[in-house]
């Protein structure tokens, strides 16, 4: 009976695994043949390849962007869909009530009023493109025999996509790569509020000696504060632990160029990572688009789905690529009163506040109201107590001029000059914007709308009653570049860029610590003549330049009056002593060194900024900039006592008692001996797809391998297991069939696909994958419905 229940028990779970197996099955697209579709003029032809990179040909540029939506459908709706609900503030409608806190932050923005607002504005021809790509993706969702397999789990239906989806695609990526609420301003406002000036400016430097821009040279960190000046001598070392855990990573990216005088081939060169937040399947689409006839277009690199559009990549005369520029995009406007309740001062006199009442459906629950109350300058916070009054966000991603469909021009750009008047058009997320040409001409420049700011601090929360911060827009003639440098290379690694003039128009909205720019540039300066591998070979840079002193420095502390009797302290330092000079998976004195310096820095900085939860408590959240590096680096090298926290009568002392917390970290939270704390066994891959943890059996297919990763922050090969470079090319533009090109997951979204995972292990591995799809392996033939 038993083994008639259990064999009966085993037979269901294989009929339902099958019926599983079968329904997803049936929501792969068809790759080969041929389609009518209503909504194109002309034959598309659809090639893929291998690996499931397409090809796409047609005779208009709303054809391809119809076609273009076709495979976007087809591939990645549910990526597309979470991206446009979540950046709409309209997940709850898809997954519940789980979602309603993520959807009130979001909705906050009101994307969708303003991309709708976009659309209206935009010109014929940028209409009629988005128009085309919206019936393309729905055309290519309903090409499915079955919905995608996650609105089954879901138990939900797709819902077709709108036409100002695509813009809020765009407006999802402005959250990702700015500060969408101002938050940097704010802390950083509430430690300026309690220190010193003296202090604060030296807590908060504008650049390090790791510095290496483009327009001026490193900084020199203000001389510590004296004593009469700022102590803390009487603050109790109470940190708690660092944990390993540092700074949260960049959303950023590596690029740079070298001029045609340093290629065998005369052509520029152009590299490219942007580093991301991993998930399965990549951001990114890869693609080549075409379109024949009298005004054509050639265009390969790789795409954002949910946009018709190349984002980054060459059109055979020009490549182009992007680092986050990290200006200051976001401002905190603290707001005043005005006379009656309700209103508040502006220099225009009071005003009332624009109420905006939104509904939040959820899934199987009541609708949420939501009430936002916006300002002249943005919207006001309504999670934030600030002590001065509340705050208003002026961000560019709020304005009309935030956002616009410039980007496509690049597709016809023909030399670099041409491309960077382009990038000064273009309304996005503003990035530093790289790009060389076919004759070997390299250049630099910010893509993106630039306030014209006056009249204010704008690292810090500000009143704008008296004078409007926000002065209008540059003009494309007013924006920095760097065209054709004498050195021919040209890099930017999300660190800073400029100086003097160029700077104070850009400003500083938290860009990176300046080692991985100078890792970089110094790569960059160590040759003459560079290939497509030579510039990978770059990316993959996992050297450990940045902690090097942190070493010696440990090193030095750790001698043999430190460590006799103690035999973990003295295996510890064998350990650092005989690292690896990398961020390699296999590397213990790596993890240690790591582990110490990130100790150092939380009880230094906890310190420092003792006053400040004097005065706002203890759970107050302050920013620490990511130029701190510098003064850490003064105080434990030159050691004053008055910085030296309470408790303690030497800096060896206090450093000492850090390795000590760290080894109880790894003592308390690890298995075995301390000789198996490898770097790999922290930095292992967790590349997921949204659902994977809510399926069981299924969920380990949804997701990439649990590789032990190389690379960290501070270096060009920056990886987390969560976060690195979405994708890694290398291209001469007119010469992409010897370029190179990888990803970190497959082209499509569907875990039954061969093309899934497919180029993950060479993305893991550092192999070249070429830029161009290979032959075509499958064919569709789009024709039009004459009907």
């Amino acid at each position: 009976m038993i083994a008639r229940t259990l064999a009966g028990a085993l037979l269901a779970a294989l009929i339902l695994a099958v019926l599983v197996w079968l329904g997803m099955r049936a929501s792969l697209p068809d790759i080969d043949g041929e389609a009518t579709v209503a909504g194109i003029d002309a034959d598309v032809v659809i090639e893929r390849d291998g690996d499931g990179i397409p090809v796409i040909t047609a005779s208009s540029r709303a054809d391809l962007a119809f076609a273009t939506g076709y495979v976007h459908g087809q591939d990645r709706f549910f990526q597309m869909d979470l991206i446009r609900r979540r950046a709409a503030g309209e997940l709850s409608a898809l997954v519940g009530e789980a979602a309603v806190g993520i959807d009130k932050r979001f909705r906050f923005h009101r994307f969708r009023a303003r991309a709708q607002r976009v659309y209206a504005d935009s010109n014929d021809a940028d209409r009629a493109l988005i128009d085309a790509y919206a019936a393309g993706v729905n055309a290519g969702l309903a090409s499915l025999d079955a919905r995608p397999f996650e609105y089954v789990l879901l138990g939900s239906e797709p819902q077709a996509w709108q036409t100002e989806d695509s813009l809020i695609v765009v407006y999802a990526m402005y959250v990702t790569l700015n500060d969408a609420r101002a938050t940097k301003e704010v802390r950083r406002g509430l430690v300026q509020r309690v220190l010193p000036p003296e202090a604060y400016a030296w807590m908060y430097p504008q650049g390090t000696s790791w510095d290496a821009p483009l327009m001026g040279a490193a900084r020199e960190v203000p001389p510590i504060p004296t004593a009469d000046v700022y102590s803390v001598r009487h603050v109790a070392d109470n940190a708690p632990p660092a944990e390993e855990h540092g700074r949260y990573p960049l959303r950023g990216s590596n690029n740079w160029a070298v001029a045609g005088s340093l290629t065998t081939n005369g052509r520029a060169l152009v590299s490219n990572d942007m580093h991301l937040g991993h998930s399965a399947p990549n951001i990114w689409y890869q693609a080549r688009l075409r379109v024949e006839g009298p005004q054509p277009i050639d265009v390969t690199g790789v795409g954002l789905p949910g946009t018709p559009f190349i984002v980054s990549g060459s059109n055979t005369r020009v490549a182009w690529g992007y680092t986050n520029s990290y200006g200051d995009w976001t401002d905190a406007v603290i707001l005043q009163p005005g006379a009656n309740e309700g209103t508040y001062r502006t220099p225009d006199g009071d005003l009332e506040f624009d109420v905006h009442a939104e509904t939040i459906e959820v899934m199987d629950g009541e609708p949420v109201e939501y009430e936002i109350r916006e300002t002249v300058w943005g919207p006001v916070l309504d999670d934030v107590d600030y002590p001065d009054g509340e705050i208003a966000v002026s961000w560019i991603a709020h304005k009309p001029e935030g956002l616009n469909l410039g980007l496509l021009r690049l597709e016809s750009a023909a030399s670099v000059a041409e491309a960077l008047d382009i990038a000064n058009t273009i309304a996005m997320p503003p990035q530093n914007f790289v790009a060389g040409d076919a004759a070997g001409n390299i250049g630099w420049t910010i893509a993106g709308a630039i306030p014209r700011k006056r009249g204010f601090d704008a690292m810090l929360p500000s009143d704008w009653s008296a004078a409007h911060g926000w002065q209008g827009w540059l003009e494309p003639h007013e924006y920095p570049r760097i065209l054709n440098p004498d050195s021919g290379r040209i890099w930017t690694a999300n660190a800073r860029v400029t100086d003097g003039d160029a700077l104070r128009l850009i400003g500083d909205g938290g860009y990176d610590l300046g080692a991985r720019a100078q890792q970089i540039r110094d790569a960059l300066f160590a040759s003459d003549t560079f290939s497509p591998e030579d510039m990978l070979a770059i990316q993959y840079d996992d050297r450990a330049l940045f902690l090097a002193p942190w070493r010696e420095l440990l090193l030095g502390l750790l001698d043999e009056d430190a460590v006799r009797g103690d035999a973990e302290l003295a295996e510890y330092r064998d350990l650092v002593f005989d690292w690896k000079p990398r961020a390699a998976p296999d590397s213990v004195g790596y993890r240690l060194v790591r582990a110490f310096r990130l100790e150092i820095k939380q009880r230094v900085f906890h310190a420092l900024t003792a006053p400040a939860r004097e005065v706002y408590g203890d759970k107050v959240t302050l920013r620490i900039s990511n130029q701190f590096e510098g003064p850490l680096w003064s105080l434990v090298t030159e050691r004053p006592m008055h910085m030296l926290p309470a408790g303690y009568q030497s800096w060896d002392e206090f450093m000492l008692a850090a390795v000590r917390e760290n080894l109880a970290w790894f003592r308390g939270n690890y298995d075995g001996p301390l000789a198996e704390r490898t770097w790999g066994e922290r930095n292992t891959a967790s590349i997921r797809h949204p659902l994977s943890g809510n399926v069981p059996l299924l969920g380990a297919r949804l997701d990439m391998p649990e590789d032990r990763l190389n690379g960290d922050l501070d270096m060009p090969k920056a990886q987390g297991p969560t976060f690195g470079a979405s994708q890694r090319y290398a291209v001469y533009p007119g010469d992409e069939a010897n370029s190179i090109l990888h990803m970190p997951t497959g082209q499509s979204g569907h875990p039954l696909s061969d093309f899934y995972d497919r180029g993950h292990d060479d993305w893991v591995d550092g192999r070249p994958n070429p830029f161009l799809p290979g032959a075509a392996a499958f064919t569709l033939t789009l024709r039009p419905d004459k009907r």
